[in-house]
């Protein structure tokens, strides 16, 4: 499904687009194979059956989500505050979604669905990153570099968690894999954070996520997701990094 072209022109042919995103990717999924060996070790640390820790890093696809609910699952709580938990973890997305509808929004919407399943913090950091400014939305080149990005990521991840499933019972718990995972998404972020709207971006985030973790349902998560948002956005425009569109034709101010 997403190996399907799709349409309009561009200075860069589809495939190469694609080839591009995989190597644009790649020095992120060490990062990304780590955190989920150690999702997947969690997984069976806490009693699941290998099958269904299986089913549900090939289901879900998401590790902050897989680790919030874990625990709920274990001590057998209610599907639905379940359901609600990894929901809450995952609002994030529903932030990244919009700002990712101008540019597939000419696709089919089982493609669109099939980008969402597959799509990672990281690839969309990427993406946005090149080109969240650029003046035409949609082009082959641009749904090409997103898909490259978003293999080798799932690729690395799923290989990944389903080693830690099988094997990461006979990894003792004084190697400290958890620690290792914090190393993993450290990797991941500070590479992303290459200008100052990103820095204030970032420690916004950080300073929210901090005071607001005691909160219930990782709701402390969402919060620092949006104010990172916002602060980005609006240091952009106070440095001066975002330019007002022209006026329409017809449209001068008087």
């Amino acid at each position: 499904m997403l190996s399907a072209q799709p349409s309009g022109k561009t200075g860069q042919s589809y495939r190469d687009a694609v080839i591009l995103g995989m190597r644009v990717i790649a020095p992120y999924t060490i990062a990304t194979g780590t955190w989920g060996l150690v999702t997947g070790m969690a997984l069976v640390k806490a009693g699941l059956p290998d099958s269904i820790a299986l089913v549900m890093t090939l289901l879900v696809y998401a590790g902050s989500a897989q680790l919030t609910t874990l625990p709920l699952i274990v001590t057998g709580a209610p599907l639905w505050l379940i359901f609600a938990a990894g929901l809450v973890v995952n609002l994030r997305f529903v932030i990244f979604a919009a700002a990712l509808h101008p540019y597939v929004r000419a696709l089919p919407w089982p493609r669109r669905l099939a980008m969402g399943y597959f799509t990672t913090d990281t690839a969309f950091v990427l993406f946005m990153q090149r080109f969240g400014h650029a003046p035409a939305k949609g082009a082959a080149d641009q749904i090409g570099f997103y898909i490259g990005c978003l293999i080798p990521a799932w690729f690395a991840w799923q290989c990944a968690s389903i080693a830690g499933i099988y094997v990461g019972g006979q990894i003792p718990d004084a190697w400290s894999p958890g620690f290792a995972a914090i190393l993993a998404l450290l990797a991941l972020t500070i590479p992303l954070i290459n200008s100052r709207p990103v820095l204030l971006a970032a420690l916004a985030a950080a300073l929210v996520a901090w005071a607001a973790q005691l909160l219930p349902l990782r709701l402390g998560l969402v919060a620092a997701v949006i104010v990172g948002i916002v602060v980005g956005m609006w240091a952009e425009k106070a440095l001066g990094l975002i330019t007002p569109a022209p006026p329409a034709a017809g449209n001068k101010p008087r």
